[in-house]
């Protein structure tokens, strides 16, 4: 196999489905990036440099992963199907012998250890997971100090968005309590194959220094958005009391966090419904 520049494109891309009997598959959210500017594209704003300790969900045949490796970087990649999984090693063998790859042949949703501290996460995530995906890596791996991240369109913009948009929601709160969130930049669908029937976007985060709150306070601040999301449209003295308990306890609860009952969900920042929080029913003292 022969790749311009070490890195793949759509001819190496679909030689090598071929070759180890690989469709990709909805299911598995599998579309594979073929364009190798995109990949040093992303590469670039993600800020990777020689040394840097990367980790890659869904690597796929490994366009993205060789776009990483080619920087010097260290790179541990997480595959959940074996025959990606055992051919990537491979691949990167061949076109880039020095790089140093880790594959770590698993469910990211699964993953609680890794070989090495990840610094950076880079990937081109499955469309249907791909904020739960981003949730627990948060959540796990402390050492993950900024990232950049492909997803859907629709997805990236409500992991960003601030109170008040139309399109903020509980997995808003749940990103904002990690760090701050950017829009990194547009992606064509005509870059991946099979060419999606959605628009795909960069997204960037970068973690903040301290979190805000405890465990069991993160714990306890999601519950409360989940349940002010679920129900959107209605004040927060009825939306919340699936969490915090009746009419009157929700409202008293309200009151001592300094927050307005009469608000909606999407008015409130991560750090208001961790206020609430720290109110609520089993909170620390």
């Amino acid at each position: 196999m022969s790749a311009e520049g070490g890195l793949l494109g759509p001819a190496e891309i679909r030689d090598l489905a071929e070759l180890i009997g690989v469709t990709p598959t909805k299911k598995l959210g599998q579309n594979f990036v073929i364009d190798a500017n995109t990949v040093r594209r992303i590469v670039r704003t993600a800020g990777v440099t020689a040394g840097s300790e990367v980790v890659e969900v869904g690597p796929g045949l490994g366009s993205l992963t060789l776009g990483l490796t080619e920087t010097g970087a260290k790179v541990t990649a997480i595959e959940i199907d074996p025959r990606l999984a055992e051919q990537l090693p491979k691949t990167v063998a061949q076109l880039q012998p020095e790089a140093t790859l880790r594959v770590v042949l698993s469910d990211a949703l699964e993953v609680t250890e890794l070989p090495a501290e990840p610094e950076v996460l880079v990937a081109n995530l499955p469309y249907n997971v791909s904020v739960p995906i981003l949730l627990h890596l948060l959540e796990r791996f402390p050492t993950l100090s900024s990232g950049v991240v492909m997803v859907q369109a629709e997805v990236g913009h409500r992991v960003i968005a601030g109170p008040g948009s139309k399109v903020y929601g509980s997995p808003s709160v749940k990103a904002a309590w990690y760090g701050s969130w950017r829009l990194a930049g547009q992606v064509s669908r005509q870059i991946f194959w099979p060419v999606p029937n959605v628009d795909s976007v960069l997204i960037g985060f970068e973690r903040a220094d301290e979190l805000p709150g405890t465990e069991a306070e993160r714990q306890r601040t999601f519950a409360l958005a989940n349940a002010g999301f679920a129900q959107r449209r209605k004040m927060l003295r009825q939306s919340l009391q699936p969490v915090l308990g009746s009419l009157a306890e929700t409202v008293a609860v309200l009151d001592a966090a300094g927050i307005d009952s009469q608000l909606r969900a999407e008015q409130l920042s991560v750090t208001d419904f961790l206020a609430i929080a720290r109110q609520a029913p089993g909170a620390e003292a």
